[in-house]
């Protein structure tokens, strides 16, 4: 039995934008506290095609989510923090990220196990994806900062493999692996970058991918420009207002805390 029924979709594929400084806001959930619901996988779900086509099932409908709000029949067993809703799960840390300027809370952080996902939704132009353009520009400004960046086919669609450079306590330099994930929705965008054990260990990626695949996206009906963040907020509260309009190309962000795997150079 399928989970949810989908609708039109774009290509899914990798990418990560968003503003620059940022902070963990004061809350910290583990989904185990609450009623937690095993959401169940889609029967007949396959792996994205060679050619980083959508992956789809028996049926030829897409095999996993994200989704929009408009295609989930119930948020039942979802945490509900604004643009996203994040499925629940045993352990699951969930942390928000703010803007130490605006205060204004910029990026979901989620922990399980060792791995790390960073989140955050953005609007998106309602004729074509984000993807296309941003892939080489995120590649390009890892690179800029000393790291690499490789594209490659995951469960997705197209992603980078990415290692991004950090100072060791001692002073030497060193690397960390990434994934940058990405989903061209309706007339939004999400990314998702996996840190830790989930860039290293097949099982901890699949529990990780699995949990990106359950997101569910609420953009609005509000008229906003492509590449504006979402709104977020924390869990039993109502939308923040809308922060004054950000700049066209927003930076790379990535996670700050969380579960590392480093390499020393």
């Amino acid at each position: 039995m399928r989970w949810f029924k989908r609708k039109d979709r774009r290509t899914r594929a990798g990418g990560v934008i968003g503003p620059d400084e940022s902070e963990l806001a004061h809350w910290n959930t583990s989904a185990d506290e609450r009623d937690d619901a095993d959401l169940e996988d889609p029967d007949g779900a396959v792996d994205a095609d060679e050619d980083g086509s959508e992956a789809v099932d028996a049926r030829g409908e897409p095999a996993h989510g994200p989704w929009d709000v408009a295609e989930v029949p119930s948020e039942e067993g979802l945490i509900d923090l604004g643009a996203v809703r994040i499925p629940k799960r045993p352990g699951l840390q969930v942390r928000m990220e703010l803007d130490k300027k605006t205060r204004r809370i910029v990026a979901v952080n989620l922990a399980l196990e060792g791995s790390a996902l960073q989140v955050q939704p953005f609007a998106a132009p309602r004729s074509e994806g984000l993807w296309e353009e941003l892939r080489a520009e995120i590649a390009e400004s890892i690179k800029k900062q000393g790291g690499s960046a490789d594209e490659r086919t995951g469960a997705f669609g197209r992603e980078l493999l990415a290692r991004l450079p950090v100072r060791m306590p001692d002073g030497r330099s060193g690397t960390r692996p990434a994934r940058f994930l990405g989903v061209d929705g309706t007339r939004w965008f999400l990314r998702g970058v996996l840190t830790g054990k989930a860039t290293v260990e097949a099982h901890a990626a699949e529990v990780m991918e699995d949990i990106f695949a359950g997101i569910v996206v609420d953009r609005g009906n509000e008229p906003r420009p492509p590449r504006e963040l979402l709104s977020l907020h924390l869990p039993g509260q109502s939308a923040q207002p809308q922060a004054p309009a950000q700049e066209e190309r927003l930076t790379i962000r990535l996670p700050k805390r969380g579960p590392e795997i480093t390499e020393v150079r």
